[in-house]
Formats: C-alpha cells, sequence, structure tokens
C-alpha cells in the first residue's frame, strides 16, 4: 500500500509540475498600440484558450512542451496565426493585431493540419450556424443551401439531405462530433437527422475527400463542428427562441458550458414543432413534423493528455406530404410518416509528446426508422442501423517546414430489419483504410500537399423470401477496395493574389439498396431493382481556384472537372409490376463540371457597407449524352448587407441585408425528368444585440420570399406531384445568454 501512494505523488507531482507551463502576453491594436478587449487567444490543436481584458492581457496555463498554431483573432481584426513553440515553465508573446474589414478567420477542422483557409491548400467553405440563423433557415438542411456549390434534395421541409456539386447521397459523407453520421442515407426520402442546436459551424469539402474520409466522400463532405467547452474557468448559459410563420413553428433549446482547468462539462437541449407548410396560397397536407434533440459532451485535459466523451439523441417524427388542402392547426404527423431515432456517442483523445501526437476518435451511432403507412397496425418498415467506427491519426514531429500525418481507419456497421418490408437485406458491412498525408510550407510563400490511401469493405448480406418472387432478396457477399491519391498546390502571388489547384481521386462502393432491391419503395412510388453485379464507383477530380482580396474587394472564382468511371444511377426500363413502373440500377461514365464565382466589396473608410455576390453552376452529363438526374439549376446570388457597431446605449450592435436569389431554369434534365422553370426570390432581415433592463440579448427578424412567390425547386421531390416550395415566412428570434 505504501508503494501505491509514493507512486501517486510522484505521478501528482508529475502533473502539478506539468501543468506550471503557461503562456501570457499582451494583445494591442497594431495602430493605435492601444490594448484590446475580448480578443480570443486559442490553441486549436490543443482546444484551449483565452480571452484578453480590459489591459488586453490574457494567460493560458496547462499547456504541453512543443510547437504548436496559435490563433488571436476578433471581429474587425486580421487574424494572427503562427507557430508558438512553448518551453517549460512560463511563456510570453505580445501580439498586435491589424484592422481589417474581412471577416474573421476560423481553423479549418475538417482538413488535417488545422490551418486558417488561406492557409489551407484545400478550398473548404465554412459557415457559421448562427449567422444562418440570422438569414431564417427552418432546418440544418435548408440553411447549408446558402454555402455556395451546395444544395439540398426535399421532400417538403423536414426532410433534406446535401448535394454538393450535383452529387448527393452515399456520394457526399456527413460528420459530426468527429464521426461520420450513418443514418441509412441511401434513400431519396432520408434527411440528415440532425439539429442544428448544439453545432458551431458547417465546413464544405467541396470535391473528392476519399484521402481524409474513405469510401462515400466522393462527392464530398458536410462536416459539422459542436459548440465548443467553455474556456477554463468560465460557465456559459444560453436560450435560443424562434418562431416561423409559415408553418406556426417553434423551435428552442437551451445550454450550459462549464470548464475547470482540467474539467469540461455542457448540455443542450432543443425542440422544434412545426404545422403544414404554405405554398403561394395553399396548405401542403402532412408536411408538419417535430424534433427533439439533446446533446452533452464531458472532457478532461491535462498538460500531455485531452480528452472528450459527447452524446448526441435525436427524435424525428415527419409526416409525408402528398397532397394540397386546407390549412390546419395539427402538429401530429398523420399516415404515412417516419419516425427516426439517432444515438451518437464518441470519444476523441489526443496524447502530445515533445514534438509529435496522436490521436484516436471512435463513434458508435445506433439508427432506428420506422415508416408507417396509411390504414395499418404497427410499422410498416423498421429498421435499426448500428455503426462502430474508428479512426487513429499519428501526427509525427515536424521535420523542417514538412508535417506527416500516418492514420488507420475503420468501420463495422449492421443493418436489421423487424418490419413486414425490406428495403435493404439484413447485413454486416466491414471497412478498413491506411493513409499518409503531409504538407510542405516554403519559402516562397507556397505550399504542397499530397497523400496516398488504400482502402478495403466486405459487404455480406442474407437472402430474404422466395427467390423469383417480388421483395426476394438473394443472399450477398462482396468485397470493394481501391487505391486513391490527392496532390495540391497552394502559391500566393503579386501580393493579394492566391492560386490553388487540386488534384484528387474518390471512390464510392455500391450501398446495399443498389445491390440487392427487388420490391415497390413507397417513398418513391417505383418498383426498384437492384444489380449484384455493380462496381466500385471511382472519380477523379481537377480543382482550380484563384482569390484576389485587399481592403476594398475580394473575388474568387473556383471551376472543377469530375470525371467519374462506373456512375451508378437509376432509370425507368419500361416494364411495370403491380401498376408501379419498374427502375434498375445501371453504370455509366460521367462527367460532371462547372464552378463557382463571387464578389464581396467591402468599401474602406465604410466598412459598415457590404455588398456580395456569387453565381454557381454544375453540369452532369452521361458518357451516351445523357444528363444526370437531381443537378441543380445555376443560381445567382446578391445580398446589401450593413453591419454596424457602438451605435447607443441600448443597442451595441446591428445588422441588416437584403438578398435578392435567382434561380435559372433547369432545362437539361435525365430522361425521367422534367424541366423546371427560373424563379428569383427576395429575402431580407435585420438584427442586433439590444440591452433590455440590463440584460443583454440578441433580435432577429427576418423574412424569406418576400413577394410569396409560387415556384418549384428542381431538387424537390414534390414537383412531381405538383406541390411548390414554401411560400412568404416570416421568422422571429432571440438568443438570450444566462
Amino acid at each position: 500500500m505504501q508503494r501505491i501512494y509514493i507512486i501517486l505523488f510522484f505521478a501528482l507531482a508529475v502533473t502539478y509540475g506539468q501543468s506550471q507551463n503557461s503562456l501570457e502576453g499582451i494583445v494591442t491594436d497594431a495602430e493605435t498600440s492601444q490594448p484590446l478587449l475580448g480578443i480570443q487567444v486559442y490553441f486549436p490543436k490543443l482546444e484551449k484558450g483565452s480571452v484578453s481584458d480590459e489591459d488586453g492581457t490574457f494567460k493560458i496555463v496547462g499547456l504541453p512542451i512543443g510547437n504548436y498554431k496559435l490563433v488571436v483573432s476578433s471581429i474587425g481584426f486580421q487574424t494572427y496565426s503562427e507557430t508558438v513553440t512553448l518551453a517549460k515553465g512560463s511563456n510570453s508573446l505580445n501580439v498586435a493585431l491589424s484592422p481589417s474589414a474581412i471577416e474573421m478567420e476560423e481553423v479549418i477542422v475538417s482538413t488535417p493540419f488545422h490551418k486558417l483557409q488561406r492557409e489551407n491548400v484545400m478550398k473548404v467553405e465554412r459557415a457559421n450556424v448562427a449567422e444562418l440563423k440570422t438569414r431564417g433557415a427552418v432546418t440544418l438542411s435548408d440553411g447549408i443551401t446558402d454555402v455556395p456549390g451546395v444544395e439540398s434534395v426535399s421532400t417538403g421541409l423536414g426532410i433534406g439531405k446535401p448535394v454538393i456539386r450535383g452529387l448527393s447521397s452515399n456520394r457526399v459523407l456527413v460528420y459530426t462530433q468527429g464521426v461520420r453520421l450513418e443514418n441509412q442515407q441511401f434513400g431519396d426520402e432520408h434527411g440528415l437527422g440532425i439539429s442544428d442546436a448544439g453545432i458551431e459551424s458547417i465546413e464544405v469539402i467541396k470535391g473528392p475527400a476519399s484521402l481524409l474520409y474513405g469510401s462515400d466522400a466522393m462527392g464530398g463532405v458536410l462536416y459539422l463542428n459542436p459548440e465548443r467547452f467553455a474556456n477554463a474557468g468560465e460557465t456559459d448559459a444560453d436560450v435560443n427562441l424562434s418562431y416561423f410563420s409559415n408553418t406556426r413553428g417553434f423551435d428552442g433549446d437551451v445550454g450550459i458550458a462549464s470548464s475547470s482547468e482540467k474539467f469540461k462539462f455542457l448540455v443542450r437541449g432543443s425542440a422544434a414543432s412545426h404545422t403544414d407548410y404554405e405554398t403561394g396560397g395553399e396548405s401542403v397536407t402532412n408536411s408538419r413534423f417535430r424534433e427533439y434533440d439533446l446533446k452533452t459532451g464531458l472532457g478532461y485535459q491535462t498538460t500531455t493528455l485531452k480528452t472528450e466523451l459527447r452524446y448526441n439523441y435525436n427524435n424525428l417524427k415527419l409526416g409525408i406530404p402528398e397532397e394540397l388542402g386546407k390549412r390546419t392547426s395539427a402538429r401530429t404527423p398523420e399516415s404515412p410518416y417516419q419516425q427516426i431515432d439517432n444515438h451518437i456517442l464518441s470519444s476523441k483523445t489526443s496524447v502530445f509528446f515533445d514534438k509529435s501526437s496522436l490521436e484516436a476518435t471512435f463513434g458508435y451511432t445506433f439508427n432506428t426508422r420506422k415508416e408507417f403507412e396509411e390504414g395499418e397496425d404497427g410499422a410498416a418498415l423498421d429498421m435499426d442501423l448500428v455503426t462502430f467506427n474508428y479512426n487513429l491519426q499519428y501526427h509525427l514531429p515536424k521535420w523542417g517546414n514538412l508535417e506527416t500525418i500516418f492514420g488507420v481507419q475503420g468501420m463495422h456497421q449492421t443493418n436489421s430489419n423487424f418490419g413486414e418490408e425490406l428495403l435493404i437485406p439484413d447485413a454486416n458491412t466491414n471497412d478498413i483504410g491506411i493513409m499518409g498525408t503531409s504538407h510542405i510550407h516554403f519559402k516562397n510563400d507556397s505550399d504542397l500537399q499530397l497523400g496516398l490511401r488504400y482502402d478495403y469493405r466486405s459487404i455480406d448480406g442474407k437472402a430474404s423470401g422466395p427467390l423469383g418472387e417480388e421483395g426476394a432478396i438473394e443472399a450477398l457477399n462482396r468485397d470493394f477496395n481501391s487505391f486513391n491519391a490527392a496532390v495540391g498546390y497552394k502559391k500566393d502571388f503579386l501580393e493579394n493574389f492566391t492560386g490553388r489547384i487540386n488534384l484528387a481521386s474518390g471512390f464510392r462502393a455500391p450501398n446495399l439498396a443498389e445491390l440487392t432491391s427487388n420490391g415497390v419503395h413507397e417513398g418513391t412510388n417505383r418498383y426498384e431493382r437492384g444489380n449484384s453485379a455493380l462496381t466500385n464507383e471511382q472519380n477523379l477530380q481537377t480543382d482550380l481556384s484563384l482569390e484576389y482580396g485587399n481592403e476594398h474587394i475580394e473575388v474568387y472564382i473556383n471551376g472543377f472537372y469530375n470525371a467519374v468511371n462506373n456512375y451508378i444511377f437509376i432509370e425507368p426500363d419500361g416494364s411495370t409490376i403491380g401498376g408501379n413502373a419498374v427502375f434498375s440500377y445501371r453504370q455509366q461514365d460521367a462527367d460532371l463540371y462547372g464552378g463557382e464565382i463571387g464578389l464581396h466589396i467591402h468599401p474602406h473608410p465604410l466598412d459598415w457597407l457590404h455588398v456580395e455576390s456569387s453565381f454557381e453552376s454544375v453540369t452532369g452529363k452521361l458518357a451516351d449524352d445523357g444528363h444526370l438526374p437531381l443537378i441543380p439549376a445555376n443560381t445567382f446570388s446578391n445580398t446589401l448587407r450593413t453591419e454596424f457597431s457602438g451605435s447607443g446605449s441600448w443597442l451595441s450592435s446591428s445588422y441588416a441585408f437584403v438578398t435578392l436569389k435567382s434561380v435559372f431554369k433547369q432545362d437539361k434534365v435525365s430522361g425521367f425528368e422534367t424541366v423546371t422553370d427560373g424563379y428569383s426570390l427576395l429575402s431580407l432581415g435585420v438584427g442586433g444585440t439590444v440591452s433590455v433592463l440590463d440584460q443583454e440579448m440578441k433580435v432577429r427578424i427576418s423574412g424569406n420570399n418576400i413577394l410569396d412567390k409560387d415556384y418549384f425547386s428542381h431538387l424537390s421531390r414534390l414537383k412531381t406531384d405538383g406541390i411548390s416550395n414554401i411560400g412568404r415566412n416570416i421568422h422571429l428570434g432571440v438568443s438570450i445568454p444566462l
């Protein structure tokens, strides 16, 4: 027993000694040399930070020894990003920030080296969820459509899934809490199944990301960053409330986060309820939905160890809209409807050595999907999907300007059926991938990033039903594998120009629905027939981007060409079974190409004025010159935005915007799609931070489709039923820190 006490004593002594490593300093204005208050000072890799006080001073304790990226940022100033060498004991650093009208830069988490966007070789779009809320987004899938190059395939308001440059479903991977979100996303009418409450920001990789994430990331990645823990020694709490006029919808969430030097905790609960939405003049029967969501996290951190455990429970009850009707106040969906439960448990641990680190992420997801049909007792479709995934990455010691990561990723997944209907069979899926990637920074303001990866996937599906009959599924035992590589180069030139070129390959193994379907899919009203002989989709994409920015203007041009071998698609074969058209899965080479152009004017000294324009286009064609289905129409968006700060004792900041979004006619359609006419939507909003009885709160008012335009989105699955998209919708919101 005495030996145990001696060991514990020395362990505590070592921990105590290590905890004395710290960084302190002063943040000042580079033009006035005055100290700055409220500046964020943050180590992204360590997830530790502080905020400067009235004297501009900050102090961060409990830091490991080594070289780590430090980011110092605030709205109105150019973001400071440098690698800092931390030695044992007390370290000091003073930072002078230069004023800037450009929005505050954030660290990109979805790429492996955690750099600011301007430092990244790969172009990644980032959107703050709080900003999306100011625009009146009803759901997360609705909000992501504000990101250039990103759209959503929708079934009413409650069901939506991301489309990145024309690719969707299993070709776009969604990550949340650092793990892949698996929720039967193969189905057209299967949405994200996650609330925006407790999500801080969204990052979008537009293009093959198989090097980083393996199969199913050939079209891109939607990376959801959870809200951060509070800074050490602080406790934060807030409540957020919203009302939507069109659906008479309410949603609200409340959260609290508290941290000591070592322990961290947060919890956030939310609820949403919506009635049927109205088009330009009619109500869409059974488009109502409700959602409950709980997110919680627990963290522990010392100088050499950082670990966190997060859990998310999401419950959705979604009506399946089928017709137009009279407006009702009903909020409970009627048959047909979906009931979905998602449990996401994740752990992320980082161990810091003197010059290297090891990161281990594990995820467990339990998804239950039930679909109830009219006139039937119990769930006609009842599927459980259990997924365990892991991601181990070792960050090698930095060698000069070379950073290298080696990693192993994998997944074990089990699908089980309990209902009368089977869309996909009981099956086990196993993945394993090995990857390596390096980033080199050259002294001539250029960077090179490259990597290589090998993946293996096996699918073992069980037979179901008498062979030869409707709904019968043969046993399946298939293996898939692929090598993939990526190389990218970034160069800063002519002072304000940045150029990027990226060449990456990706792949996707066919999913269970594509391999085994044999029956009527009620969600699409067609008989679907799979093809067990399907092979890997393999693509190669080239991305080019050019950016220019100064204190008055920012311009970007992004272009891409995506060649996909053995693209899997579904099309009618001309026959019918039981009155339903038969759709069969086929493969053919395909090409997608297009890009985005953007302009942001913020004339100095009129820093409060912003003029933003963007144009996005994508074309998808098959080798036989036919067009791919569900390709977004060309879109041209223009926004006039104003921002003010310190404008009064009761109004500390304010903003206003007006946006005109013009969507062009989509006449490049597949053989079983129809042409969609163009339309223009006018939106506007105002908001700000106000003080009422010494209580600060953020208030926002916005209106979408202000002119109550009756229109069809080309990506709406209700278009074939003659059901328009949502009409005028006024959003009122308030956020109150407690």
